[in-house]
């Protein structure tokens, strides 16, 4: 045992030397024999290093697919937060009163101060102009009629003494109205030129386009409006009223003698 041991600890003192010779000069001038366990560690940690890195390159692995399902669904990480949790005292994060100060309207529990508000200031949804039309949210520029011009009616492909209206224009695929404009009437306006005589239904025509269609021989019919309600007293009102200037036209046309 004890010559085992004595060739064991011979063979480290010829590798430490071999170490030792191979390694580059260097300034140092100390006891070498100091040195036999730094570079023991060294050679150990050198070995290890290499282990390391033959461990650390990437294994050959097979990519496996996953199919969604609803045990593996979830959001992408980062992609959710956490709610602030309001009045829970200083571990929350927001102080004692949770951000929202400690005196004011605005610290209150209920509605707070309604959009707009600038304290009493004239605010500035009314200090703009007010503009005309859509640009100011009024219905006067909104649209009022479905137009259609003769050259469209020229080129949907009627026959001779066809009808011509809301309806026709739709099968033919001339208008298709959505939302709003599903209630609108049918309005003709004077581009182009129509060869036809049709009879056409709308519920108002162009200048333009009523002497273009009077010049073909068309047939015109001015559909009535959807009359708006009134209440009972109002529209006994308007019908004296109508009667009363009816009266005064014609008493001024001459034909009803005025009465005693």
């Amino acid at each position: 045992m004890a010559a085992f041991l004595s060739l064991s600890s011979t063979s480290s003192l010829l590798r430490t030397k071999v170490l030792l010779q191979s390694l580059p000069p260097s300034p140092f001038k100390g006891n070498v024999s100091n040195l036999k366990f730094k570079l023991i560690t060294e050679q150990r940690k050198r070995s290890l290093l290499v282990v390391n890195q033959a461990s650390s390159l990437p294994a050959p692995t097979i990519a496996s697919i996953d199919r969604f399902r609803l045990d593996n669904l979830g959001p992408q990480p980062g992609s959710r937060k956490r709610n602030k949790r309001k009045g829970r005292g200083h571990s929350a994060g927001q102080g004692g009163s949770c951000g929202f100060g400690m005196r004011g309207q605005k610290s209150r529990s209920g509605p707070g101060v309604r959009k707009g508000f600038e304290g009493g200031q004239m605010p500035l949804y009314r200090r703009i102009p007010k503009l005309r039309g859509i640009a100011g949210g009024m219905h006067a520029g909104l649209p009022k009629y479905l137009p259609v011009n003769l050259k469209d009616i020229e080129a949907a492909g009627f026959q001779e003494g066809e009808e011509v209206s809301l309806e026709s224009l739709k099968k033919k695929g001339l208008i298709n109205p959505s939302g709003r404009e599903r209630r609108l009437p049918l309005k003709i306006l004077g581009d182009g030129e129509l060869s036809l005589k049709l009879n056409i239904k709308a519920r108002s025509f162009s200048v333009s386009a009523k002497e273009k269609l009077e010049a073909a021989g068309c047939s015109l019919t001015v559909l009535p409006g959807r009359k708006k309600w009134v209440k009972p007293s109002v529209a006994k009102n308007i019908a004296r009223a109508n009667e009363y200037f009816a009266n005064k036209r014609a008493q001024a046309a001459g034909t009803i003698s005025p009465p005693p």
